[in-house]
């Protein structure tokens, strides 16, 4: 028999189980110990952001989210050792500004709405029942 890629069966997504713990949201990041102040704050950040987007935003958006998380977390970090006396590399620091700036561009500066609106009974019972009121 041969085997062909247009054989095969399309990849829909795998069960909740079989994916990663970054996936299914478990973890943030892989081997980091998630109860630590800065996992916690790029956590709280990170559902700031998908909530902003309207709640349901694509992979690769939560992708780039993620990244801004980081160097939101990083910037914050750099910010509290300065103001403590440590020395800032201003150039370090403002080439992580000013990518945070893109990535935040990418995602989208302003708040998305989330459509609360509830569906008429016929288009409910449509998408629940497998038909429509008579």
């Amino acid at each position: 028999m041969s085997s062909s890629l247009t054989d095969r069966r399309p990849v829909v997504g795998a069960k909740s189980k079989q994916r990663t713990r970054i996936a299914n949201g478990t973890d943030l990041l892989p081997g980091v110990d998630g109860r630590s102040p800065m996992v916690r704050r790029r956590r709280e950040l990170l559902a700031q952001f998908i909530a902003d987007m309207g709640g349901d935003p694509s992979e690769a958006k939560i992708t780039i989210a993620k990244r801004a998380t980081a160097l939101i977390v990083w910037c914050e970090s750099a910010e509290s050792k300065a103001v403590n006396g440590e020395e800032l590399d201003i150039a370090t620091f403002t080439t992580a500004a000013n990518t945070l700036r893109r990535y935040l561009a990418d995602i989208g500066l302003e708040r998305h709405a989330r459509n609360i609106t509830p569906p008429s009974l016929r288009d409910y019972a449509a998408t629940n029942y497998g038909g429509g009121t008579k």
